[in-house]
């Protein structure tokens, strides 16, 4: 690790951060950061593009923002937003010089805080976003992963012992509500089915697949005697429609908490579910995530299938964890992992405020009991 790029930034004052926003799961890793900051007295000026239902998360938790950016569904208008972004972000920054930049895999906020002469720190799960990896990450002051991580970027690259979703699904950040799920007619004591299908309209998600017949997957799940629920970013076919719930963005973790089990297409709600003890098929011809290799080998939470039996496969283990007996296990396996990670919102607030973080943060309490 390289001492002088972890050089204490901060003399104790407040400071001027600015925090990026692309995708809902950002609005959840940084909201109580951001609270935690501004209740110190710094200044936390957030800038958000459009994506799902990232900016509806930022007003119900009353996060002030600004827009820079709209959405763009193909690749050329990917690279134009990107440059309309970036150019609009450096305008804004410039007007409040900041101390430090923050964001998810961003690559406008090191390229803005490069020419404005600011520290830049830069979190990253995503192994498979190699020209990021190659080109941006290099160019940042710190880049922060998990200890999984199974790549290195040099020596500006910082492992820590959690991963994103601990930032808001740590027992000291989230209790877990039934009534939400009551709310959404759903009895949370009954043995649910969490179904999550993506669009792969990303730009890291392009050529990559999952499930090929939804149908087929409620089916067999029925059969095996659970509720199925469908979260999806596109539109569901008409016969699946019934199935889809609309659940208020805020308390979808409350809806993974109470499942029995999680099957779908997307690693980030696999690694939520997994956090908060719910067993997690992951269907993705995506590999070499560090995150998911370690929740699969280590600790048990998460089964997952990429090859081209991968349906089969998946539907098959989640029918058998559907009718494996409730046995605790997975509760006990959920406990060893909190044991062992640490709360990833001590850590970003502690890296933004002193430019480092010392030993103290990487010692974890023992789980609470929920």
């Amino acid at each position: 690790m390289n001492s002088d790029a972890l050089a204490p930034e901060s003399d104790g004052g407040p400071l001027d951060v600015v925090i990026t926003i692309q995708h809902p799961a950002h609005v959840h890793f940084f909201r109580n950061a951001i609270d935690i900051l501004e209740d110190r007295g710094h200044d936390i000026h957030v800038f958000a593009r459009e994506k799902d239902i990232a900016l509806d998360l930022l007003d119900i938790y009353g996060i002030e923002h600004e827009v820079l950016a709209g959405a763009a569904s193909h690749l050329l208008g990917k690279a134009t937003v990107q440059l309309a972004y970036e150019w609009r972000l450096f305008r804004r920054a410039r007007t409040i010089d900041p101390d430090v930049m923050v964001a998810i895999g961003e690559p406008g906020v090191v390229h803005v805080a490069a020419l404005l002469g600011c520290r830049s720190v830069v979190f990253t799960d995503t192994e498979h976003v190699t020209y990021l990896k190659r080109f941006v990450y290099p160019m940042a002051d710190q880049v922060c992963s998990p200890e999984c991580y199974r790549d290195h970027i040099g020596d500006n690259h910082i492992k820590y012992p959690g991963y994103h979703e601990l930032a808001y699904l740590h027992p000291d950040r989230f209790t877990p509500d039934p009534e939400p799920v009551r709310e959404m007619g759903i009895d949370p004591g009954d043995r649910l089915v969490v179904l999550r299908l993506v669009s792969w309209e990303a730009t890291h998600d392009i050529g990559d697949s999952g499930i090929d017949d939804v149908t087929d997957v409620v089916d067999r799940l029925e059969a095996a005697g659970a509720t199925v629920v469908i979260t999806a970013e596109g539109e569901l076919p008409a016969e699946l429609a019934p199935y889809e719930i609309t659940a208020p963005p805020e308390r979808i973790h409350d809806l993974l908490y109470y499942a029995d089990l999680f099957v779908g297409e997307s690693a980030t709600m696999a690694t939520e579910s997994a956090v908060l003890g719910t067993p997690a098929v992951l269907v993705t011809t995506i590999q070499g995530m560090g995150n998911v290799r370690e929740l699969r080998e280590e600790y048990e939470l998460v089964y997952s299938y990429a090859d081209g039996s991968r349906h089969a496969d998946a539907v098959e283990c989640a029918v058998e964890i559907l009718e494996s007996e409730s046995d605790g296990r997975w509760e006990e396996r959920r406990q060893r992992l909190l044991s062992e990670k640490i709360d990833t919102t001590t850590f970003l607030t502690t890296l933004i405020e002193d430019g480092q973080v010392g030993a103290a943060v990487f010692e974890n309490p023992p789980p609470m009991d929920l």
